[in-house]
């Protein structure tokens, strides 16, 4: 079986559990110019979750820098493209053998 499947039913379980647990649990939230009044608990956890995943959504659809690719034009791309100039190289030894 899948592991990640099994990682996703845990969760939702864990997850099952709080609202089972806080059914009765009741708060108020106040968005500053209305205030709502008898929210469960629950929901309150439910829509910050969402609201982390919205936020991560900027992070998810970036590129990625692959392995020995040189992006831009500054200085680090300059010097990867000289790599191989021996002028750049340095042969000395340090005095170990």
């Amino acid at each position: 079986m899948p592991w990640r499947l099994i990682v996703f039913i845990v969760l939702f379980l864990v997850f099952f559990l709080f609202i089972v647990l806080n059914l009765e649990n009741k708060t108020d939230i106040s968005f500053g110019f209305t205030v709502l009044h008898d929210i469960p608990v629950f929901v309150t956890a439910f829509f910050s979750f969402i609201a982390g995943m919205f936020c991560i959504f900027p992070f998810l659809f970036r590129k990625r820098k692959r392995p020995g690719e040189v992006r831009g034009k500054g200085l680090l791309a300059k010097a990867a493209k000289r790599q191989g100039d021996s002028s750049l190289a340095d042969k000395s030894h340090y005095g170990i053998d």
